[in-house]
């Protein structure tokens, strides 16, 4: 079982990553849950989603202490405590961060991911709501799943012009997204 830990901010889509992901785990007969954590719920708060991919039932759905990865959609939380907390050895890290830089070390890490979702939302949706960049991204990073289920999970949440253009959101995410061994 895969357990994942997704921080960002109200807004971001956050939630909705984790949920696309539990969504586009089960369209490959594998099992997701996605549940969330919410603050003050507004725009801009800090925001916790937590997901458990698995080939096996998901029957447990509490928070995740010990995450495999984490996913950072707010690039102002990358060096924060709270996102690196309890992250097991071997872990991997996919960070949404225009600059592409990396501040920060943690020995638990192994492998991280950054592209800069933002900048790629806006070019494709008008907005820079990165949680389908960052569902492309994800697929990459893990090596979990395949893009094709991702995009197809996408067809659960929007339609039209929206989905086609969040399809090459995560399509983008997925052909951009830079790797690293640490």
């Amino acid at each position: 079982m895969s357990e994942v830990r997704f921080h960002g901010r109200g807004g971001q889509g956050v939630v909705t990553t984790s949920k696309i992901l539990a969504n586009a785990f089960a369209r490959t007969g594998q099992f997701g849950a996605s549940f969330p954590m919410f603050g003050f719920e507004r725009r801009g708060a800090p925001v916790t989603a937590f997901g458990r991919f698995s080939d096996k039932p998901v029957r447990e759905k509490t928070q995740i202490y010990n995450p495999d990865i984490i996913v950072v959609l707010d690039p102002s939380q990358r060096n924060s405590e709270a996102v690196f907390q309890g992250l097991l050895p071997g872990g991997m890290m996919l960070l949404n961060d225009p600059d592409n830089t990396v501040t920060f070390s943690n020995d638990n890490l192994k492998k991280l991911a950054i592209i800069d979702a933002n900048k790629i939302a806006l070019e494709e949706i008008g907005l820079a709501i990165p949680n389908t960049v960052i569902v492309g991204a994800f697929a990459r990073m893990s090596g979990l799943l395949d893009i094709e289920p991702c995009c197809e999970a996408l067809e659960d949440y929007f339609s039209g012009k929206k989905l086609a253009a969040n399809i090459v959101c995560a399509k983008r995410g997925f052909d951009e997204v830079e790797l690293f061994d640490l």
